[in-house]
């Protein structure tokens, strides 16, 4: 009879709900209040990653969760290492890394995850067993694909050109390369000729240095594609006061603020990038709906990520933002990031 009664009493409280207008996967779908979620960024003071942080501590104050961004000033393999083991300590319900390398941190993730510290990886990837959430800034063959495309454009189809990397170990930018190179393939592009990969560390200083010495190794280049936010600048920073201006097409990934006065002055013409504030917002939606127990990571389940809808979980767990945007002289004002 108590049962009868309970059961009939959950029924008219789904009617109600119901008829309020509410489903009941909304109903049951709400984020806890009071999450602990730590940010730990490739570097703490890269500019891309700032905004990408802010934006994610944007969306913890939106569903009144504690958040904070920890992290290396370097973007060593192993220099997130320590910053994760602190975070177990303290216990944090959810840790969302954009990993320096693919593998380094996985088991220090693994153990956090052992714990019951939910893992979600943004903007760079970790192994697989390290996180049960990636959420992607794109889908990554068409970044890298729409590199090329981007580059041939600039350069008239022809002609050497090099890439300016971030660290040899990083996941993103790797993954990106290899559709690049998978682009070049096609007959279109014969005339196109990758003569250097090189790597800046995500290094202001040390990608500038590369760009000089990408131009003095070879004389006849005629484009560099950056797909790094701090090569991009760097590159087009040494270009813009050498006699390769005008000569020589920088591209790549890079923020409308960092490259509103190299597209005004007429050293680059045309770059990519998708919003960064958005990927970190929808990464801390990702964490916090983890650590509510409203989705774990498997593909086809969804969850609501604030302003930014509703999202849906596709293979080996991953999220998508949504396609780049490429910003020239024509547009680069309509946008503050």
């Amino acid at each position: 009879m108590k049962r009868t009664l309970r059961s009939t009493r959950a029924a008219l409280i789904a009617v109600a709900i119901v008829a309020a207008g509410v489903s009941l996967t909304a109903y049951a779908a709400e984020v806890k209040s009071g999450l602990k979620i730590a940010f730990v960024p490739k570097q703490i003071n890269n500019p891309y990653e700032v905004i990408a942080d802010d934006g994610g501590m944007s969306a913890i104050k939106e569903f009144k969760g504690e958040g904070k961004v920890v992290g290396p000033s370097d973007a060593g393999a192993s220099s997130q290492v320590s910053y994760i083991n602190t975070l177990i300590t303290q216990r944090q319900d959810a840790i969302v890394i954009a990993a320096n390398d693919a593998n380094a941190v996985v088991p220090y993730l693994k153990k956090a995850m052992a714990q019951g510290i939910k893992v979600v990886s943004f903007d760079s990837d970790t192994g697989p067993a390290g996180r049960q959430i990636f959420v992607n800034q794109a889908n990554a063959e068409a970044i890298g694909r729409g590199q090329v495309q981007l580059l041939s454009k600039l350069i008239g189809g022809e002609g050497e050109f090099a890439i300016l990397s971030a660290t040899p170990n990083a996941t993103n930018q790797n993954t990106w390369i290899k559709w690049m190179q998978e682009e070049l393939k096609k007959p279109e592009y014969s005339k196109l000729k990758l003569v250097k990969i090189a790597y800046g560390n995500d290094d202001d200083q040390k990608s500038f240095v590369e760009t000089q010495g990408l131009l003095q190794a070879y004389p006849n280049l005629k484009g560099i594609v950056a797909p790094t936010s701090v090569g991009i600048a760097a590159a087009a920073r040494y270009i813009s006061s050498s006699p390769a201006k005008g000569k020589v097409a920088v591209t790549g990934l890079g923020t409308p603020n960092q490259m509103r006065s190299f597209v005004k002055n007429g050293t680059v013409t045309a770059f990519q990038l998708w919003d960064p504030g958005q990927l970190g917002y929808l990464a801390a939606y990702a964490a916090a709906n983890l650590a509510s127990g409203t989705i774990t990571g498997k593909e086809g389940e969804s969850f609501d990520a604030g302003k930014l809808g509703k999202r849906t979980i596709g293979k080996e767990g991953e999220v998508i933002l949504g396609p780049p945007t490429t910003f020239d002289a024509n547009n680069i004002d309509k946008y503050n990031f």
